[in-house]
């Protein structure tokens, strides 16, 4: 025991004198130079001032400073203004928003704002707002109505009759109804045509198209709207036949809110016309006599029940007028 402490004493005293050899031989300064090749340069004194406009190295003193120049510098420059813009031609008019306005229809007797809708292709609303007709849409013979500029004329309507104005798109139709048999020779001529639902006598003998009760009226039917015939009630399927002899000018459904429709033409510029049928048995340029089938009665007409709509109309000229079928039917 007494040996070990001996060994370890003697290993403590052997390292703290090798320690303080190492202490005693590191050097009070580097051995080498911390320079590449050479002592650093003493300071520079500081440079003296330079001119206006060179680079400028040190403190400045605004005493030895040159002052700057009284006006600045002045020369032409190349250039000019830019070329106007090509903005093309004017838009056309604009009305009731964003709506572009196109031509005038010219209300005819009989018109409705509907029929005049349903011919161009444009809603009631849009053209109300755009001809300012007021909640009631009142419309009178002559009143020129504003056309949207993407109106298209699908044809007379029988609810709006006149001329198509100029610039209206019109589809390619076929060939038009034939024109009313002249009146035979030495006949006298035909009397100015009735106004609205006036009594008139007729020329040609009419007959009923179909026996039943009378479901609407002629005549006005409330905002702006017109009947401009009778809607007659029968069982579907029933015969419809035509009132007085003459040729078929026209069978079709393009005409809106009409069915399916049988158009004919009599002698005198007499016209009837059979809507909302449910079957047509007659084509275009086909002669039919008094009494003859033309078609059946359909569903179509909103009347609640299987009906027709019937219209009798007098043509003096281009200027159609709507009778009362009523007042010409036998009683």
């Amino acid at each position: 025991m007494v040996e070990i402490e001996r060994w370890l004493k003697g290993m403590v005293i052997a390292a703290v004198a090798l320690t303080a050899a190492a202490c005693a031989s590191y050097p009070a300064e580097p051995r080498y130079s911390i320079y590449a090749d050479r002592e650093p340069a003493p300071p520079a004194a500081p440079a003296a001032p330079a001119p206006y406009g060179e680079g400028v190295i040190g403190p400045t003193n605004p005493a030895t400073e040159a002052p700057p120049p009284l006006t600045a510098p002045v020369a032409d420059v190349e250039g000019g203004a830019l070329p106007p813009l090509d903005s093309g031609p004017p838009p056309p008019p604009v009305a009731s928003g964003s709506t572009v306005v196109g031509a005038a229809y010219v209300i005819q007797p009989g018109d409705t704002i509907s029929g005049v809708g349903r011919r161009f292709q444009t809603p009631i609303q849009t053209l109300i707002d755009l001809n300012a007709l007021g909640p009631r849409a009142a419309l009178s013979p002559g009143q020129r109505i504003l056309l949207p500029d993407s109106a298209v004329d699908m044809g007379s309507d029988p609810y709006a009759t006149g001329p198509s104005p100029t610039g209206v798109l019109v589809p390619e139709r076929g060939t038009p109804p034939p024109p009313p048999p002249p009146p035979p020779s030495g006949n006298p001529a035909s009397p100015p045509p009735p106004r609205g639902n006036a009594p008139a006598t007729a020329t040609v003998a009419l007959d009923w198209p179909v026996r039943g009760d009378i479901l609407r009226r002629f005549g006005p039917v409330g905002l702006g709207e017109r009947n401009n015939g009778i809607n007659i009630g029968a069982p579907a399927g029933a015969e419809v036949r035509a009132s007085a002899a003459g040729r078929v000018g026209y069978v079709g459904d393009d005409l809106a809110g009409q069915g399916l429709t049988v158009l004919v033409v009599h002698r005198d510029g007499w016209r009837t016309v059979y809507g909302h049928l449910g079957s047509a048995t007659v084509r275009d340029g086909d002669d039919v006599r008094a009494g003859q089938s033309i078609g059946t009665v359909g569903l179509t007409a909103g009347d609640g029940r299987p009906s027709i709509h019937y219209e009798v109309w007098r043509m003096r000229g281009d200027e159609p007028s709507a009778i009362d079928p009523l007042t010409l039917l036998p009683r």
